[in-house]
């Protein structure tokens, strides 16, 4: 069982986003000064990084299919005050330097006027110097970050996304509710998911303070689990809480299977995707996982008929549940 919880911290409006990127676009008198002499309306341009190939491709390419089919959708209905958008993606393969060649690509040769919809929180922070400090251009909706993104708020970064703190929170007080007594996070060793994985004993410990809670780090990108689950079953947790990516939880549970654990295992957003179940198959069955996510205010017809609708739109690929409003709206999802 896959479950998925909505709810919202820091919240940015599809309107107040397109209209945020709409404005900054008109502000750049200069991007495309020949159409404009000519009274033609020239498109708003934006981009973003994300992962495409390699490792965790399995987070860019569903959520592209997403934003790709709601700016088809947008400029069909006559784009934001006439002007058709522009989203021009670039591969970053996950990787922070590339990410900082892309930056350089879509503002110095594209010409984008904000970054909307990319994806990774080491990628962005290689990319903020260059994007956010040198370029003075915005970045909507970054898929990732940290609480230190944004306090001290950082002027031109804009968040919709819950925390990945504020979920490792949540999942932790899950599992106590669940009666957890002894609870293991195995979590990637980079410093993103260790600054989530920390957040897992002190809300835990509020919860109940009679219960333990250790770490395990395990190298990124990490493929063969079976001396990480080995070390898992020595620790003899009641609980087991994932601060993985999609494809090394799958990898997590596969092995888990395969050794026989039995202990309840949780997991944040990123493991609460479509990739998992795709990937760990039968082994996914009794994992629980939130996806906190902001429920639309308004209706909004992509999310509403986000079943059939994206198929039409399009077909080569499924758009992931959680993103079927891309980089623009709220996400919404399928399960609640």
């Amino acid at each position: 069982m896959l479950r998925r919880t909505s709810r919202f911290r820091r919240t940015a409006g599809a309107v107040a986003v397109l209209a945020a990127v709409a404005l900054t676009a008109g502000a750049c008198a200069g991007q495309d000064s020949a159409e404009a002499g000519s009274g033609k309306q020239s498109a708003i341009r934006i981009g973003a990084w994300i992962p495409l190939t390699g490792a965790v491709a399995a987070y860019g390419v569903p959520p592209k299919a997403g934003a790709d089919a709601y700016f088809k959708m947008l400029n069909a209905q006559g784009g934001i005050n006439g002007r058709k958008i522009d989203w021009t993606v670039k591969d970053n393969a996950f990787d922070p330097q590339q990410t900082v060649q892309i930056a350089r690509q879509l503002i110095g040769q594209d010409k984008v006027v904000a970054i909307v919809n990319a994806n990774g929180t080491a990628q962005a922070e290689a990319a903020f110097p260059f994007v956010l400090t040198q370029s003075k251009v915005p970045i909507v909706d970054e898929q990732g970050g940290s609480e230190s993104w944004y306090e001290p708020p950082r002027p031109g970064l804009f968040g919709t996304q819950t925390l990945y703190e504020d979920q490792a929170a949540a999942v932790a007080a899950w599992a106590v509710q669940d009666g957890a007594k002894k609870i293991l996070v195995v979590h990637s060793d980079p410093a993103a998911f260790v600054n989530v994985a920390k957040q897992v004993e002190p809300v835990a410990k509020k919860v109940d303070p009679s219960v333990e809670v250790d770490r395990l780090a395990v190298k990124f990108q990490t493929t063969d689990y079976t001396p990480v689950v080995s070390k898992v079953k020595a620790e003899k947790p009641d609980a087991v809480i994932l601060i993985l990516t999609s494809p090394e939880a799958a990898a997590y549970l596969k092995e888990a299977r395969l050794q026989g654990l039995t202990q309840a295992t949780y997991g944040y957003a990123p493991v609460a995707a479509e990739s998992t179940i795709a990937l760990a198959k039968d082994a996914a069955e009794g994992l629980k996982a939130v996806q906190l996510v902001k429920v639309p205010p308004t209706p909004n017809p992509p999310c509403r008929s986000s079943g059939p609708r994206w198929p039409s739109t399009s077909p080569a690929r499924t758009p992931d549940s959680s993103r079927c409003g891309g980089g623009a709206t709220p996400r919404c999802s399928r399960r609640s």
